[in-house]
């Protein structure tokens, strides 16, 4: 898989939450802060304005795209000067019930739980609110999650999900595209050696990836490698692949019935003493306490 496909396979848990909403003029709606969590609006039919803390008001058009990574709070309304006067909107929440036409704005939403312990530092160095001007890449997929939202058919408990992970990966590509001088993960993604270096680490984190061997996936030699992906990654090489070897095991663990042997083989570890060990450093647990830990958390679960 390529970088960014795993970096949105990692991280998402449970399942995304979308709605389409119309808001009829006057309006304002505040979007809850709401932490281990990442969410989006489109604008379907507008103008409306964003406003964020320490931010001057922006005025969003048809197919422009909000997008907070780190669940952070900001409001939408249909003017600047006016002010939400209910609750504020929290993804775990319903969608609110459907207003009177006509609506000044229609709006599709989207929410996705992250689980913290495996946000890979891509998103993490995203900065708290993403605004894309509208994209028109973006408008098929746009269009058939609104239409299955407003007119749900057969299988659209299968497609919702698939279509909002679509758009996930369309807009973070869209931004990395769009800031391709960095600094940090968007410019280690567009540096034409550093990608091929880390899709090779993604592709087979079991290999015995050394930093001479990664050098020769990027084309450079081993110092000047090392020091442009330090520069840019913000950890080392070896560093950076025993994080996603960790984070892959967590997943493995949390998501499959593999035995601890075949897990540490799949991230690199030949035995599984090396493996316990190394994964008990990263996430302060032995990789079995991991598990059953995972394991009664979703027995607890009422619906699990």
């Amino acid at each position: 898989m390529d970088v960014l496909s795993d970096v949105i396979t990692l991280m998402r848990t449970g399942r995304p939450r979308s709605a389409r909403v119309g808001w009829p003029a006057p309006w304002a709606q505040q979007f809850a802060s709401v932490p281990g969590s990442a969410g989006f609006q489109i604008v379907l039919q507008g103008p409306c304005w964003l406003t964020a803390p320490d931010t001057d008001p922006v005025r969003l058009a048809v197919g422009d795209v909000v997008f907070r990574p780190h669940g952070h709070g900001h409001t939408l309304a249909d003017s600047p000067s006016t002010r939400p006067t209910g609750p504020a909107c929290n993804p775990d929440d319903p969608p609110p019930p459907a207003s009177p036409g006509p609506y000044s704005t229609v709006t599709l939403c989207g929410a996705y739980e992250l689980d913290p312990a495996r946000v890979h530092p891509l998103i993490r160095d995203l900065p708290p609110l993403i605004h894309l001007p509208a994209d028109p890449g973006l408008r098929p997929t746009v269009d058939l999650l609104a239409a299955e939202l407003e007119h749900p058919r057969l299988g659209a408990d299968a497609i919702i999900p698939a279509l909002l992970d679509t758009l996930l990966v369309h807009i973070l590509r869209t931004w990395l595209a769009r800031n391709p001088a960095g600094p940090g993960w968007p410019a280690a993604l567009n540096d034409p050696a550093l990608s091929a270096a880390l899709t090779a680490m993604h592709r087979d984190p079991s290999r015995p990836w050394t930093v001479a061997t990664l050098a020769a996936e990027a084309g450079l030699s081993r110092a000047p490698f090392a020091r442009r992906f330090t520069d840019l990654v913000g950890r080392p090489p070896l560093t950076y692949l025993t994080w996603w070897r960790m984070t892959t095991a967590a997943r493995l663990l949390q998501e499959s019935d593999a035995p601890l042997t075949a897990i540490a083989g799949r991230v690199g570890y030949a035995s599984e003493f090396a493996f316990a060990h190394a994964f008990k450093r990263r996430f302060g647990t032995a990789p079995g306490r991991f598990r059953r830990g995972k394991s009664a958390m979703l027995e607890s679960e009422p619906n699990a």
